[in-house]
């Protein structure tokens, strides 16, 4: 009797008739891809920044002569709830600057007095007298103003480590020319005219220091803080014109290329035996040299020296109007520059950006680069980042540059020509093999970035991409 396959024990227990697919695979060959990584990104700033090879390792910005001193941010420290502003950095404060009294910087340090607020609130009112500077330890402040047809406008946010009010710690009569109102709860430490000019009066130093700001007139400056330059124009006749020169900054800075090594180490067993289809030793340097690209756009971004997160000027970092990033944000981040080529976002702040288009009817424009659909706003393309970091708060910022050598913009500093170089800057040198039969090979990046002139980096702070609609 014939017994078809069915379910049940009658069907498990028929015979095999043909070579099972298990035993079958021994024989067979098997298609292998290359190893794959998950940390490999787009990195699009490495890609759209233009490259300027430095010889000696070293680039030097020589720049017009500036007066602008410090980052214009106070640095503060946090035990519980209590704040206390790092004494040295109160000589981020014009009236206070070159003055290297550390005692004396400690002693005005505790006369602040710490003022905690909430949303909503007026820390200073239009036209009362300004007596006291505000030190902005946490939070976000709108200034407002009066605006030019009778209403109210706002002519300045300030957020996390911002001053204001430091003219009327020397200056008697000085009023406030806007009200500070509080658009996020925070914390501000407060120090009094009359708790300075106090302690001014004691300490001959501070005194000294107080009388010389007072009367040195204010440095002629354009309007982004440069000596200024004479001109005569608009003139007829013959008068004696302007005389001038252009002064140079004394100290110029120079930015030395950074590094980024390993020692990639592979048996000789594996180099010699397991290299069908797929080389051992190639595979293993390119997963390493992709690797260290990833670290080096990291660096680029983050490293406290030279990233563009953090060597953007104070006068270039806005605050957005509603915590999300708006349009209105990022035409006001277009506006403090001239030829804008990219924006750099994480890519939720890339989406939360479209949430705020969406919630306005609004479409952005998409270009093509290198073949990815690429969202622009104002025809400036929105190139995404996950090297921009995003805090526990789930805020982080957004980059507006200017790029290129001969627009006085952003550039990537390099240098190629190296021995064994592999890619451009970067080399894979033979470094032997040691008693434990292991090929050794020292993989080497040299790179950093530049930032010109202030005014060709801008960043969007503490942009919020908790909002939904």
């Amino acid at each position: 009797m014939s017994v078809q396959a069915g379910s049940g024990t009658e069907a498990q227990s028929l015979p095999q008739r043909s070579l099972a697919t298990s035993a079958a695979r021994n024989l067979a060959s098997t298609t292998k891809s290359v190893p794959q990584m998950q940390e490999i990104t787009s990195r699009w700033l490495l890609r759209m920044l233009p490259w300027v090879s430095v010889q000696g390792g070293t680039y030097r910005v020589n720049r017009r002569l500036s007066y602008a001193v410090g980052d214009g941010r106070v640095t503060f420290v946090q035990t519980g709830d209590q704040v206390q502003v790092i004494p040295a950095e109160l000589c981020e404060l014009p009236p206070l600057r070159e003055y290297d009294d550390l005692d004396v910087l400690g002693e005005l340090a505790q006369r602040c007095r710490q003022v905690d607020f909430a949303a909503g609130q007026e820390l200073t009112s239009f036209g009362s007298p300004a007596d006291q500077v505000f030190l902005l330890a946490h939070g976000r402040i709108d200034q407002v103003g009066p605006g030019p047809y009778g209403g109210d406008a706002v002519l300045r946010t300030v957020a996390d480590g911002a001053y204001f009010g430091e003219d009327g710690l020397v200056h008697e009569g000085a009023i406030w020319e806007y009200t500070a109102r509080a658009t996020t709860p925070g914390t501000a430490l407060v120090l009094s005219r009359q708790d300075f000019l106090l302690l001014a009066d004691r300490v001959d130093s501070l005194r000294a220091h107080v009388d010389r700001v007072r009367a040195t007139p204010p440095q002629r400056t354009n309007q982004h803080g440069e000596a200024e330059i004479d001109l005569s124009s608009g003139h007829v006749g013959e008068p004696v014109l302007a005389g001038t020169f252009v002064d140079y900054e004394a100290t110029p800075r120079e930015y030395e290329l950074s590094i980024a090594q390993t020692v990639l180490r592979v048996h000789t067993r594996v180099a010699d035996l397991y290299n069908k289809p797929h080389n051992q030793t190639e595979q293993q340097l390119r997963l390493t040299v992709e690797a260290l690209r990833e670290r080096q756009e990291h660096e680029m971004l983050n490293n406290r020296e030279f990233g563009l997160l953090h060597n953007a000027d104070y006068g270039q970092r806005i605050q957005p109007h509603d915590g999300a990033p708006t349009p209105d944000d990022l035409d006001t981040l277009l506006s403090m520059r001239r030829g804008s080529k990219l924006f750099l976002a994480h890519p939720e702040a890339i989406a939360a950006f479209g949430r705020e288009c969406n919630r306005r009817g609004l479409v952005p424009g998409n270009i093509d680069v290198d073949g990815t659909r690429i969202m622009t706003w104002r025809g400036v393309p929105l190139f995404p980042s996950n090297k921009i970091p995003v805090s526990d708060a789930r805020t982080t910022s957004i980059l507006c540059m200017r790029t290129g050598e001969d627009e006085q913009g952003v550039i990537g500093l390099h240098q190629p020509g190296l021995p064994d170089e592999l890619e451009p800057s970067l080399s894979v040198r033979f470094m032997g093999i040691d008693d434990q039969a292991l090929i050794k090979y020292l993989v080497t990046a040299y790179f950093s970035t530049a930032v010109l002139v202030p005014d060709a980096l801008g960043v969007l702070e503490n942009v919020e991409l908790g909002r939904w609609y």
